[in-house]
């Protein structure tokens, strides 16, 4: 059985991607976090599930309905009460982690992915909606969501940057964090404030790559199968090393500015095919965080092997990254294209849970 202190020993965090009443009120989540569970990740599929599989909303809908005419209100106000819960459930962490962990996070409404004010100023409302340090505002790493990040940043905000599948990605948001943490110390602002995690899609990766390799129909196509989204994220990881251990950063480190943390997403196994921790047992290195369905968690803690591996194999990430291109297939072409998918399935998943509490 894989003790989660363990991996914690290796300075990365593992988060439970699941926020459900469920396991708030039969103790679910205390056992999780009393195994080492450090926080909580969600978005709006999740909730929609939550709130239409869990029994534990029908009389706090009820009553909502009486008072809340809206019903994308209705279920902000669900959201907030079960974020709140959690919140205060993983506040010991966070205290006792100095604020460096011990997050919930809540995503704001997909519909506002291309409008960087309004970003702005969702994210603003439901922080004070849910009104707890340890919350984590959610928001995409589109264009306008990256222009929303960094000025959020600069305001003091903690935000988690989410549906990343690309290096490219992932570097445009480790920079608009470096300018919004800039700003905000410049301004005054207290450093040791600040929190982002950059959330970098896994399993979505491999699955559009296989079936772009497969359709090569060559030998080498082939042999790259399965390992496009490990690669991806060793080589990001480098990257994260370079810019937050480099000048870059420099400055802003020694004011007490923490760095922005990648976080493994996505990670449960969608090819049966392939092993249900493949984005866990090879990703285990420090300054990460690693959020995790019900399932695969369940699997790290029946038999995962745990070790410090993130940075092993990193030539032969980058030789994949490069095979991958000699091929004529840009994995950043294929991130954007995953971005698009994951913000029309977000949407259709949020529009569902505001119709569930209509």
């Amino acid at each position: 059985m894989a003790n989660l202190r363990e991996v914690k020993r290796h300075d990365q965090s593992i988060w439970l991607d699941n926020l459900t009443r469920t396991h708030l009120r039969e103790g679910t989540l205390g056992r999780l976090v009393e195994l080492g569970v450090s926080g909580i990740t969600s978005n709006p599929t999740i909730f929609h599930k939550a709130l239409t599989e869990s029994p534990y909303y029908r009389d706090a809908l009820a009553r909502r309905k009486g008072s809340e005419p809206d019903p994308e209100r209705r279920y902000e106000a669900l959201a907030a009460e079960d974020v709140r819960a959690a919140c205060d459930m993983l506040r010991p962490v966070y205290d006792a982690s100095l604020g460096d962990d011990g997050y919930v996070s809540l995503e704001v409404a997909p519909r506002f992915a291309h409008d960087a004010p309004r970003t702005v100023a969702e994210a603003k409302r439901l922080a004070a909606l849910v009104h707890r340090d340890n919350l984590l505002i959610k928001l995409p790493g589109t264009p306008a969501g990256l222009t929303a990040f960094e000025q959020l940043t600069a305001e003091g905000l903690r935000v988690n940057v989410t549906l990343l599948f690309s290096l490219r990605q992932t570097v445009q948001t480790f920079e608009a964090y470096l300018r919004g943490a800039r700003r905000w110390v410049e301004g005054g602002g207290e450093p040791r404030r600040l929190k982002a995690v950059a959330s970098l899609f896994l399993s979505r990766v491999d699955t559009l790559a296989d079936q772009a390799l497969g359709a090569l129909d060559n030998a080498q196509a082939q042999g790259l199968q399965g390992k496009t989204a490990v690669a991806l994220a060793k080589v990001a990881y480098q990257r994260y090393q370079e810019l937050f251990g480099g000048p870059a950063f420099a400055s802003l480190r020694a004011a007490g500015v923490r760095p922005q943390y990648l976080l493994w997403a996505s990670t449960g196994t969608k090819n049966p095919a392939y092993p249900d921790l493949l984005y866990v047992e090879p990703l285990i290195g420090p300054q990460t965080i690693n959020t995790l369905p019900d399932k695969t968690l369940d699997a790290l803690l029946d038999h995962g092997r745990v070790a410090p591996t993130l940075e092993l194999g990193v030539p032969e990430a980058q030789a994949h990254m490069a095979a991958m291109d000699s091929l004529g297939l840009d994995v950043a072409n294929l991130g954007d294209t995953l971005q698009t998918d994951g913000l029309r399935l977000f949407s259709e998943s949020y529009d569902k849970l505001v119709e569930a509490v209509a």
